[in-house]
């Protein structure tokens, strides 16, 4: 699999781009260095159908399940999302703030959409995620790590991490030694 590169406007190069209305300016387009792991399935605990592609463009409709109607007012995005085969989408440019941390702090900074990357992985707090997932977190990572130096090795959490007590993804499953050992053979 070729190496995963990001262009000048902030575009991973030959990846799925199913373009957010949900998102602006960074305060600082220098400044990103952050990485926010989530977790979403809609309808919670199912997988498929392309509806958090439609949450994410205002898209969803709320007759689809009786779940939607109490999210599809959100007006809500994430950088990127890999799906449960591993296939990844792209919303939003990396130099843009996407919203996806919510009321959150890290290292006692608050306001995180204004310096992080968010990423979410197609699955629930309490499902293992896939093989598919994780090799592609992986190639994601490293390649963010690459074009913004400032996202230092230990820059990487999950959203109950920067929002404790409000989320919980991606979850007590989610292997975070894995991520890590597959991150640091990467770097080898």
């Amino acid at each position: 699999m070729t190496k995963l590169t990001i262009d000048k406007t902030g575009w991973l190069q030959t990846v799925e781009v199913i373009e957010s209305p949900n998102y602006d300016a960074r305060p600082d387009k220098s400044n990103i260095k952050l990485i926010v792991i989530h977790g979403i399935s809609l309808p919670p605990a199912e997988f498929g159908g392309g509806y958090i592609q439609d949450l994410f463009c205002n898209q969803l409709d709320p007759k689809k399940h009786e779940y939607f109607a109490s999210i599809c007012h959100l007006k809500v995005s994430s950088h990127c999302l890999i799906e449960r085969d591993g296939n990844l989408i792209q919303f939003v440019s990396f130099l843009e703030r996407a919203w996806h941390a919510g009321i959150s702090s890290w290292l006692g900074e608050p306001e995180c959409n204004n310096y992080s990357i968010g990423i979410e992985l197609e699955g629930t707090d309490d499902l293992n995620y896939t093989n598919n997932q994780y090799h592609q977190l992986d190639r994601l990572v490293q390649c963010l790590r690459r074009q913004y130096s400032k996202i230092e090795t230990d820059a990487l959490c999950g959203h109950s991490d920067i929002a404790p007590g409000r989320k919980t993804d991606p979850g007590s499953t989610f292997d975070w030694p894995r991520l890590l050992r597959q991150l640091d053979q990467g770097r080898s």
